[in-house]
């Protein structure tokens, strides 16, 4: 049986990340949302080109929509690469691999699809791994995956922007595609 995530607690932070206290994932998405700590991991191949996830239907925020190869919360004082490769694991079949830290987006976003909010300081994490690396993405997490090269990324975000998570572009920003967009 999948257990439920929205009863799963997640580290409450300040503005700077310190942290502030704990709710569950429920409580945190519910409006007007709670600052909490989160990551979203990219994940590249050698051709620089990214994964990307388009979410389950069943998701309780932004379904359906494509998104980064995989997004989640750590526990109160949980590592962040740590619980990101449990994330990997769960959602695409990855054993844990190296992650390096690009940096941290804050960014507030409602889904009016659900009424859920996302109020997020998202720790935007990378990683590589071969285009035709065998991947196992679980049906109730990931509708289906698409490798994008970086030009083709800026092209769908501002022609089709509805059909992306809203911090998709907030996380590739980190990523610095624009020294990429050659490729």
């Amino acid at each position: 049986m999948t257990p439920d995530r929205e009863t799963y607690l997640v580290e409450l932070v300040d503005e700077d990340g310190a942290p502030a206290g704990q709710a569950t994932v429920d409580a945190a998405h519910r409006a007007p949302g709670m600052l909490h700590r989160a990551f979203s991991v990219l994940l590249t191949d050698a051709a620089g080109r990214v994964l990307l996830q388009r979410r389950a239907a069943v998701k309780t925020r932004f379904p359906l929509r494509w998104g980064n190869a995989c997004c989640g919360h750590p526990g109160p004082g949980q590592p962040v690469p740590e619980a990101a490769n449990v994330r990997l694991g769960e959602e695409l079949g990855l054993a844990p691999l190296p992650l390096t830290e690009l940096g941290v987006y804050v960014y507030r976003a409602d889904d009016p699809a659900t009424g859920r909010v996302e109020v997020e300081y998202d720790h935007v994490l990378l990683g590589h791994i071969a285009a035709d690396h065998p991947l196992r993405p679980d049906p109730a997490e990931v509708a289906e995956l698409r490798w994008v090269a970086p030009g083709e990324i800026f092209d769908l975000l501002n022609t089709r922007s509805d059909d992306y998570a809203p911090w998709l572009a907030g996380v590739l920003a980190k990523l610095n595609l624009d020294s990429q967009r050659a490729l």
